[in-house]
């Protein structure tokens, strides 16, 4: 065997091993959630943090519990998981199914002046700790403010309902008996520095029978009140209404626009006109036929956001199906394991574009186009990441990401990602990188007139995102809602349908843009469209900006810059997938009108 065929089988066998792992953890669960009776039943602590700032999160052993417990039984945190910062940790409880257990002793804890003050400072910040038994969610605070004073709550009253075989539904009180009194607090506490306390800590299992079914056990965390279905319905309404009147506003002007310059033609070929006809004032954008199909300034860049723009509207439209038919959002993280492995066996999708695209422009330096193509987001993406990981990981932050799984992500990339961008760009310069333009390109660049500030590009473009963002507001609150607070964003329904609307409006917008650039004698439409798509996000910053200062508390170095990391990394990927509806949509627009009308 020759030594390319044998690199090549190690090629196909890290694919093979990659992907069927991604695969069984982003498509599968690793338990059946049935159980026999007296089977136990692990309770997993995460995180904690303040209840009004879900981005400040800690890990559960900053504070000293005594619940998280050594146990031969560890938790395998999926890729996607790692990336949210989950970090479980086995509580060492002994629940066992259908079995109750009253006031059963977990351990006694020393607590010194440190410890104390640990627990005092979250209190009095409204910490709570989140856990997870059986994949369902279980919120309680670690104590309370009240009367001048400041309580522990040591006891853990966990109410667990049942159907048949599964878990459905789990419920944790603290407050059932009375807490442990740590200081009496007025502005400031009264302990000194050799103050200690022995604290026991204890808990009780109720399970109780309940009639709910598995499939239904997730409705009473999903955001489904009266009040916002009929929001959601609001939105799509809106959404249909600004769609149909700018739908219509296009096909009327273009329609009567094209037909009475194609009656002109007509009229020319017939001799009812002279030649002589000024065509500078008639016929502005067929001036510009020997120009409008030239090489675009910043090809290589351009071919790169094209290239990622379709590979990523595939992604969004798959993860959202998927999303719908499968419920990923019940499972933890599963979302974000999706997206990486779809993302990465879409790679030759957005290499062939990108790869044809810079051909059919003349685009000679196609290993830098291909490099560029396979680089520029994920380096832009990872890149972001680790100023965000360093800075949590200075906070000491559970959001810190760890480096197993940073190395995880830079081996998909080098492995999965880079080969079938670098075989799509083969394949697109190779196969479809032959320009079909349907007028030839004049040596010379014809010089662009002086004309009103509103035929100017940077007009064009800051007005075309204002509809569609219109249509698409109420569902981006729900959305933030959904990423930077507690609830869980569960209608994707509404999300494909928002979606294509917003596909629509900006197809329209672009359209229209291009049109009134090409009536004032200027070419520079390729970047004009692509803006003119992409100009949305312009106003989802301005809303990011305003929900940010409105809606969080959010503060600090840490939250600040993981926020708007966040939020650039997402306007990042929406202006190359609105960017690349735009120019698409102009695109075909484009050669639309000059194929189908004569050029004098």
């Amino acid at each position: 065997m020759s030594k390319f065929h044998y690199i090549l089988r190690l090629y196909h066998t890290f694919y093979y091993l990659i992907f069927i792992n991604i695969i069984s953890r982003a498509l599968a669960n690793e338990e059946n959630h049935k159980y026999e009776d007296g089977e136990k039943v692990i309770l997993w602590a995460n995180t904690i943090g303040p209840y009004y700032n879900r981005q400040e999160t800690y890990d559960f052993d900053s504070l000293p519990f005594c619940l998280s417990q050594k146990s031969d039984i560890e938790h395998r945190e999926t890729l996607g998981e790692a990336l949210l910062g989950y970090d479980y940790k086995n509580t060492g409880l002994d629940v066992k199914f259908k079995i109750n257990k009253e006031k059963e002793k977990i351990c006694t804890k020393n607590l010194n002046y440190h410890d104390l003050r640990l627990f005092i400072d979250a209190i009095l910040n409204e910490y709570w700790f989140e856990m997870y038994m059986d994949d369902l969610p279980i919120h309680g605070l670690v104590g309370v403010y009240m009367n001048n004073s400041i309580y522990l709550f040591t006891h853990y009253e966990i109410l667990v309902k049942y159907n048949e075989n599964r878990i459905i539904q789990i419920d944790l009180d603290s407050d059932k008996r009375e807490p442990l009194k740590l200081t009496a607090y007025d502005e400031k506490d009264n302990l000194s520095s050799n103050s200690k306390m022995d604290v026991e800590f204890t808990y009780s299992v109720t399970w109780e029978k309940t009639d709910i079914s598995f499939r239904d056990r997730f409705d009473r965390y999903l955001d489904s009140s009266a009040l916002e279905i009929k929001i959601h319905t609001l939105a799509v309404i809106n959404s249909f209404v600004i769609a149909f009147l700018l739908i219509a506003i296009v096909i009327t002007i273009l329609y009567k626009t094209l037909k009475t310059d194609s009656k002109a033609t007509d009229d020319i070929e017939l001799g009812l006109l002279e030649f002589d006809t000024d065509f500078g004032d008639d016929y502005g954008w067929k001036l510009v036929h020997g120009d409008i199909f030239r090489r675009p300034p910043h090809c290589a860049i351009l071919s790169t956001l094209l290239g990622s723009g379709i590979q990523l509207i595939i992604l969004a439209f798959i993860i959202i199906i998927y999303t719908m038919l499968r419920d990923l959002y019940l499972e933890q993280a599963t979302i974000l394991s999706s997206i990486i492995f779809i993302y990465a066996i879409t790679s030759m999708i957005g290499g062939y574009y990108s790869g044809s695209f810079f051909a059919k422009y003349g685009g000679r330096s196609w290993i830098k186009n291909m490099f560029l193509t396979s680089c520029l987001f994920p380096f832009i993406i990872g890149g972001v990441t680790l100023i965000i990981n360093f800075i949590a990981i200075y906070y000491q932050s559970s959001r810190a990401i760890p480096f197993g799984s940073m190395m995880t992500i830079f081996a998909i990339w080098l492995f999965v990602i880079f080969p079938l961008t670098l075989f799509g760009t083969i394949i697109g310069r190779n196969f479809a990188g032959n320009p079909n333009n349907p007028c030839r390109v004049n040596l010379i660049p014809r010089p662009i007139p002086e004309r009103p500030f509103y035929y100017r590009p940077l007009t064009l473009i800051l007005l075309s995102g204002i509809l569609p963002f219109a249509s698409i507001l109420i569902e981006i609150f729900f959305l933030y809602s959904s990423f930077w607070a507690y609830k869980i964003y569960s209608v994707y329904g509404v999300m494909l349908i928002i979606l294509l609307i917003l596909c629509i409006l900006t197809a329209c917008v672009s359209i229209i843009s291009t049109f009134l650039l090409l009536n004032a004698e200027d070419h520079r439409w390729p970047w004009t469209s692509f803006f003119s798509g992409a100009s949305t996000v312009i106003y989802i910053l301005l809303f990011s900006l305003y929900y940010f200062f409105k809606k969080t508390k959010m503060h600090g170095l840490f939250q600040i810059v993981f926020y708007f990391g966040n939020t650039g990394i997402i306007c990042l990927l929406l202006t190359s997938i609105l960017g690349t509806i735009g120019y698409t949509a102009s695109n075909w627009f484009v050669r639309k009108i000059y194929t189908n009308v004569n050029i004098y």
